[in-house]
C-alpha cells in the first residue's frame, strides 16, 4: 500500500513539474535552460524526499515508541519485574494485536492490552501516512513555483543522482567494512580462548560442546581446510575442461540453430537449487560410485570428497562455459581473420589466438567458480560425509570450513564460548582465501591485458 501510494506520488508530482514548465513555456519566447522532463523528475524528487524523510524517522523510532506504548498498558508489577518477564508479555501482546494469537490462556489484561495495540498501530499508521503525505504536498507546491525558464533544473537533478549513486557505493563500502569488522572483532574474542598457532597449524578438529562454555576441545584449521581445497580441487577439474571445451565447441563449431538450443540448456545447471544436487550426489552419484569402485577393487565410500567434487563440478559448468563463450566472442575478429589469412586451421587459431586473448576473461571465470566451490554448503553437507579428519584419500568422507560453521551455528548458541566464536575465525579464513584468489585473477588479468590490448 505504502509503495503504491509512492509511485501515485511520484508520477503525479512528476506531471505537475512537466505541465508547468510546458505552460511557461507556451506564454512567451522564455528559454528554457532545462528540458521539460528535468522540471518533472525534479519536482518528483522534492515531492519524495519529505514522505522518505518521514518514514526513516518512524522507521528508526517506531519500535521505541511502540514498546513505551506497550509497557504503559501492562500492570505495573510486571513492568517493575522488567527483564525476562517483561519481554515475554510484550511479545504476547504483539502477539495478539497481530490476530495470530498465543499459546495458553490469555488474561484479561492481555486481551485489552492487545485491542489498544491493535488500534494505537491503525491510528499511527495513519498518522505517518497523512505526514508524509502533507510534506510532500507542501514541498510539491514548492517545487511548483520555483520552475523558471532559467531554473538549472538539469544540473539540480544531475547532482541528485551523483548523491545518490555516492550513497548507493557508500553503502556497499560500509558493509563490507561491517562484515569485516565483526568477523575480526568476534575471531579475537575466539583466539583469547584458542592460540593462533594452534588453530591455524592444528591437525585434529574436535569442538566439544559445554555446559559451562569451557574452552575444551581442539579447533585445528588443517583439516577443514584441506578438505575444502581438495573438493574444489576435484570440482575443478571436471567444471573446468568440461565448461571451457562447451564454450568453444559453443563459440566455433556449433551451427546457430543448435547453439540457441544447447546454451540455455546448459545454463538451465546453474539455476538448479545446491539443495537438489546434494540430494542427487547423496542417492545417485554417490551409490554409484561406491558400485563402480567395488567393481575394481576400490573402496570409495558413497559419501565422500570425491562425490561432493563431481557433483560441485557439474553444478559450476555453467559458470565457466558462459563466462568462457562470452568472452571469446569479445575478442576481436581482425585476430581470427589474420590467422586464417596466414594459412592457420581453425583448431590452431583457436589454440594460438583466441585462447591467448581471451585468457585474462578465462582466468577471471575459473577463479570465479572456485570462489563459488569454496562457498558451497549444502553439496558438502549431504554428500561429504562431515568426517573432519585431516587424509589425503579423495574416496574417504571429509568436511569443510562452511560445513563446520553451519555445525557451530546450529542450536542454541551464546557467543561467549569457543564452540561457537570459532564460526567467525573460520570466516575470516574463507574470507581470506576468496581475496587471496580475487587478488591473484586481477594480477593475472592486467599482466595478459598489456599484452593484447
Amino acid at each position: 500500500m505504502v509503495a503504491t501510494l509512492l509511485l501515485a506520488l511520484v508520477a503525479l508530482a512528476y506531471q505537475v513539474g512537466w505541465s508547468r514548465s510546458r505552460a511557461l513555456a507556451g506564454t512567451g519566447p522564455n528559454r528554457f535552460h532545462s528540458r521539460f522532463h528535468y522540471h518533472g523528475i525534479l519536482t518528483a524528487l522534492w515531492a519524495l524526499a519529505p514522505v522518505v524523510l518521514v518514514l526513516g524517522l518512524w522507521a528508526l523510532f517506531g519500535d521505541t515508541v511502540t514498546n513505551a506504548y506497550i509497557r504503559s498498558l501492562l500492570p505495573p508489577d510486571i513492568v517493575a519485574a522488567g527483564g525476562t518477564e517483561l519481554a515475554n508479555a510484550a511479545a504476547r501482546v504483539r502477539a495478539l494485536a497481530s490476530g495470530y494469537g498465543v499459546v495458553g490462556e490469555v488474561s484479561d489484561y492481555e486481551a485489552s492490552a492487545g485491542d489498544a495495540l491493535s488500534r494505537f498501530q491503525v491510528i499511527v499508521t495513519l498518522l505517518v501516512i497523512g505526514a508524509g503525505a502533507a510534506c510532500s504536498i507542501a514541498a510539491l507546491l514548492y517545487a511548483r513555483r520555483r520552475i523558471t525558464p532559467r531554473l538549472r533544473a538539469r544540473n539540480a537533478v544531475e547532482s541528485a543522482i551523483t548523491a545518490l549513486l555516492v550513497a548507493c557505493s557508500g553503502i556497499a563500502i560500509l558493509t563490507t567494512v561491517g562484515i569485516v569488522a565483526s568477523l575480526v572483532t568476534e575471531a579475537i574474542r575466539f583466539f583469547t580462548f584458542v592460540h593462533p598457532l594452534d588453530f591455524f597449524l592444528g591437525t585434529v578438529w574436535n569442538p566439544v560442546f559445554s555446559s559451562t562454555g569451557g574452552g575444551s576441545g581442539s579447533y585445528g584449521l588443517l583439516p577443514l581446510l584441506w578438505g575444502t581445497l581438495m573438493i574444489a580441487a576435484i570440482a575443478m577439474f571436471v567444471a573446468l575442461p568440461v565448461g571451457l571445451m562447451t564454450a568453444i565447441y559453443l563459440n566455433q563449431y556449433a551451427p546457430p540453430r543448435l547453439r540457441s538450443v544447447v546454451k540455455p540448456v546448459v545454463e538451465i545447471l546453474a539455476g538448479i537449487p545446491t539443495i537438489v544436487y546434494g540430494f542427487f550426489a547423496l542417492t545417485t552419484v554417490g551409490p554409484f560410485l561406491s558400485e563402480m569402485g567395488a567393481a575394481v577393487g576400490i573402496d570409495i565410500r558413497s559419501t565422500s570428497a570425491l562425490t561432493a567434487g563431481l557433483v560441485m563440478g557439474i553444478m559450476i559448468i555453467p559458470f565457466i562455459s558462459s563466462l568462457s563463450d562470452d568472452i571469446l566472442n569479445q575478442v576481436p575478429a581482425a585476430l581470427r581473420d589474420g590467422s586464417y589469412g596466414l594459412g592457420a586451421t581453425q583448431s590452431e587459431t583457436i589454440r594460438r589466438v583466441l585462447l591467448p586473448a581471451a585468457l585474462p576473461g578465462i582466468v577471471g571465470a575459473f577463479l570465479l567458480a572456485v570462489s563459488r566451490a569454496i562457498g558451497e554448503t549444502m553439496i558438502v553437507v549431504l554428500a561429504a560425509g562431515n568426517s573432519p579428519v585431516l587424509r589425503a584419500n579423495p574416496f574417504e568422507p571429509t568436511s569443510t570450513v562452511t560445513v563446520s560453521i553451519v555445525n557451530q551455528l546450529t542450536g542454541d548458541t551464546d557467543f561467549t564460548g569457543p564452540q561457537s566464536l570459532v564460526a567467525f575465525a573460520l570466516g575470516l579464513t574463507l574470507f581470506a582465501v576468496t581475496l587471496c584468489l580475487n587478488v591473484v585473477a586481477l594480477y593475472i588479468v592486467r599482466r595478459f591485458r598489456e599484452q593484447y590490448d
